[in-house]
């Protein structure tokens, strides 16, 4: 059997920024334990297989170790396949999760613009669990759905940080999203989560449904702008939507190929 396999840099202009994705446009469900065993194989932060169902998609993301309930970047990096290799051209693809719900995906030129469910959080303690797993200490500590966020006072000290992987792990959440007051942005981030084989995540598009509420209240503003201050680093723009956020950004396709599994 093959499966077309594409590999696409997602939230930049420019081949080998972003975070690369692999997409395996799909008739029908694999396996389970088959799709894992591909996203081990292919060793990105993240696998996407897509199956057509009804007007639009349904969607599933693995990471090299687990499935994981919700994926930004390769949900825009999907939306590129099917623009850019499948010959889709309606404004605006739908794609459903069963562990995130209707995820809609709409192409304003080279832009590309996730709708996701916001995040809910609360604030938290900044007890040692959380600070112990960095060099540096955060000012505020809040609990999303999955992940952590720590706030730190500056730019710089995001750009610099260190994390200790081994401390970070043992926190029961999908990871730690890291964030701050940007220089020439809204605000800046990264994103740390070796619990599920990602130590550093490049452009962490989930993530940022937790960050746009939070920043959207803090600086008072709807329509916001950021950097994910990753190796290779991200650009996105954000909107938040009361319930729901919109988070934008630029695809680059890299390669395309073919699977072949017995």
């Amino acid at each position: 059997m093959k499966i077309k396999i594409y590999q696409i840099d997602a939230f930049t202009d420019k081949l080998f920024g972003g975070n690369p994705a692999a997409i395996c446009p799909l008739d029908a469900w694999l396996p389970e334990q088959l799709m894992q065993k591909i996203s081990m194989e292919n060793n990105l932060a993240e696998t996407a297989f897509y199956v057509r169902q009804d007007k639009g998609y349904q969607i599933r993301w693995f990471t090299p170790t687990t499935e994981v309930d919700l994926c930004g970047h390769a949900t825009l990096a999907s939306a590129c396949d099917l623009y850019t290799f499948q010959s889709y051209t309606a404004e605006a693809i739908h794609f459903y999760s069963p562990r995130s719900g209707e995820l809609t995906v709409s192409k304003n030129g080279e832009f590309l613009t996730l709708n996701f469910p916001s995040d809910t959080f609360e604030k938290i303690d900044l007890i040692p669990a959380l600070t112990d797993g960095f060099d540096q200490t955060p000012v505020e500590a809040y609990k999303g759905k999955t992940d952590y966020l720590l706030v730190f006072e500056n730019e710089d000290q995001i750009r610099n940080l260190k994390p200790n992987f081994h401390k970070i792990s043992k926190l029961q959440s999908r990871g730690v999203i890291v964030t701050a007051r940007g220089k020439n942005v809204d605000f800046v981030s990264r994103f740390f989560g070796p619990q599920t084989g990602i130590d550093e995540d490049q452009v962490t598009g989930s993530a940022h449904t937790t960050l746009t509420p939070y920043w959207a209240q803090k600086l008072n503003k709807n329509e916001l702008t950021a950097i994910q201050l990753s190796e290779r680093k991200g650009f996105l723009k954000c909107k938040y939507l009361n319930n729901r956020v919109e988070i934008s950004g630029q695809c680059r396709a890299y390669l395309t190929g073919e699977i072949f599994v017995e």
